[in-house]
């Protein structure tokens, strides 16, 4: 909770602070200044929501299989999981829309509460992923914030990052960052950038659910 209400702070303005120091960029309209601190608050959804999420999933490790043969339903346990995901998303991604329309004023401010919700979401559900791959509270953390990391970079229009590659459109957070950004400088969306987010929402939300499943099925009580 902590760093879900400090690190906003930190990452937006230090975000913003860090483009406003680089070249124009002749492709994009926004002020680098702003455009800085709206990918600082992607950012700062994505971090905290993947952490988030890596601890549900290392957390479900350790103590799901017992609640199991204790006779909770995996059913409710797997519910339970994905939405305390989602209420802490909501909670990150609305300190993050606080933050950032006190130094930006948003076009469309329910599409950008809404669209850095989604990419919190996105991230929420790797985070899960990383854990069930990497369970290990310290080695997760960092591969979070590192995917994080690059992924904002890669996906955001840095001068520095303008020749990767046509992949990068595949990036978890290129759609929510195109959708956050047209939400705040131009109040619209594209309608292809959110059809593609709601696809890898829906694949993570299967992929997150067998993985959850896997957990409990070890005890031999997901048919409860």
């Amino acid at each position: 909770m902590v760093l879900a209400l400090v690190l906003p702070l930190v990452v937006i303005e230090g975000w913003g602070q860090a483009m406003a120091g680089l070249p124009p960029m002749p492709t994009v309209e926004a002020i680098p200044l702003d455009l800085g601190r709206v990918l600082g608050a992607i950012f700062g959804v994505a971090i905290i929501a993947g952490l988030m999420g890596l601890v549900q999933m290392i957390s479900a490790r350790e103590a799901d299989r017992r609640l199991v043969q204790t006779g909770y339903s995996p059913r409710t346990l797997l519910a339970t999981r994905l939405a305390t995901l989602a209420g802490v998303t909501i909670v990150v991604a609305g300190v993050n829309f606080g933050v950032l329309w006190l130094t930006v004023e948003p076009e469309a401010p329910l599409l950008v509460f809404a669209f850095l919700a989604l990419a919190g979401v996105v991230y929420a559900f790797l985070g899960a992923l990383v854990g069930a791959v990497l369970p290990r509270l310290f080695e997760g953390s960092l591969v979070v914030v590192f995917l994080a990391m690059m992924d904002a970079f890669l996906s955001g229009d840095s001068p520095l990052a303008a020749d990767v590659p046509d992949f990068v459109q595949y990036f978890p957070l290129y759609h929510p960052k195109e959708l956050l950004q047209s939400a705040v400088f131009d109040g619209t969306f594209a309608a292809g950038d959110l059809a593609f987010v709601g696809g890898y929402v829906l694949v993570l939300l299967v992929l997150v659910t067998a993985v959850f499943g896997a957990t409990m099925r070890t005890s031999g009580g997901w048919s409860a």
